[in-house]
């Protein structure tokens, strides 16, 4: 039968499977973010310098570069396209 000891031990074990879940998958989500921004960031990035003649801005591929751009994606691309024009 269905006793309230039972009925407490799988609250307990759902608890801890969810506990356990998401101390796994935060991580994970963090990893998927920066990879999805790196291949963003260097899609734009490429897409930038292929347009170097019509638009005139080109922005070197370097450690640096690549670097802000795997971190930031989009916003470190603007990011870097500012600094250019000010500099």
């Amino acid at each position: 039968m269905f006793s309230f000891s039972s009925a407490v031990g799988y609250v307990l074990g759902l608890l801890i499977l969810f506990v356990i879940t998401k101390i796994f998958f935060t991580p994970l989500k963090f990893v998927v973010r920066l990879i999805a921004n790196s291949i963003l960031g260097a899609l734009v990035l490429w897409l930038i310098n292929l347009l170097r003649p019509i638009l005139g801005i080109y922005i070197g591929i370097n450690p640096i570069t690549a670097m802000v751009t795997g971190l930031l994606g989009i916003p470190g691309i603007c990011l870097i396209l500012i600094l250019q024009i000010i500099f």
